[in-house]
């Protein structure tokens, strides 16, 4: 499986989202995903496998709890994928955020109201 393959389903893109605050506990896991997307124990379960299998992620055994930490490689993977398109959004982001600086030099709130 491709890793574009992986993260093409909701639930294992936001259980990556989840891990990137750090590590979490199974249960933890299970209980975001499970109400976020009305799904079993046993499917969240599955999710994690998959993304175990194909290196997104890791597990350690801490007592009776199973710990799980996002792994980095797969996503750098996609990021050197992305990396040809990045032209297209840089530029903007570039102008974005030399707009914010120079509305803060000015005093301007960035905030809405």
């Amino acid at each position: 499986m491709h890793a574009f393959e992986v993260l093409r389903d909701p639930v294992r893109r936001r259980t990556l989202e989840f891990l990137g605050g750090g590590e979490r506990a199974a249960g933890e896991i299970v209980e975001v995903v499970r109400d976020e997307f009305a799904i079993t124990q046993a499917a969240v379960s599955q999710h994690l496998k998959v993304l175990r299998d194909h290196g997104f992620a890791r597990v350690r055994v801490d007592g009776a709890r199973r710990i799980y930490a996002i792994e980095v490689d797969p996503l750098q993977e996609i990021d050197a994928w992305l990396e040809p398109f990045r032209r297209f959004w840089e530029p903007k982001l570039d102008a974005l955020g030399a707009e914010i600086a120079s509305g803060k030099a000015r005093g301007e709130s960035t905030r809405e109201v």
